[in-house]
């Protein structure tokens, strides 16, 4: 079962990839009832119902404070 762990700027993998064919990849652009999602591959974005995004959720790739933290490490 996929672990619900997401927030703001984390890059998910969805089940199916973007019609686009470039990328499975999306970052979370926006989170409350609904949540919107951009490509990674193309920059479209997809505005869906927060119970829905779980169910086509995938995994978490990267968490947003992940990035954050390599990026204050090389300073």
């Amino acid at each position: 079962m996929v672990e619900k762990d997401y927030d703001l700027n984390d890059i998910v993998e969805m089940k199916k990839e973007h019609p686009c064919h470039k990328s499975k990849e999306w970052k979370i652009i926006r989170m409350g009832a609904d949540i919107r999602i951009k490509c990674l591959g193309c920059g479209a974005s997809v505005l869906m119902p927060r119970s829905k995004f779980e169910k086509k959720l995938k995994r978490v790739v990267r968490k947003a404070n992940e990035t954050e933290g390599e990026d204050a490490s090389c300073r």
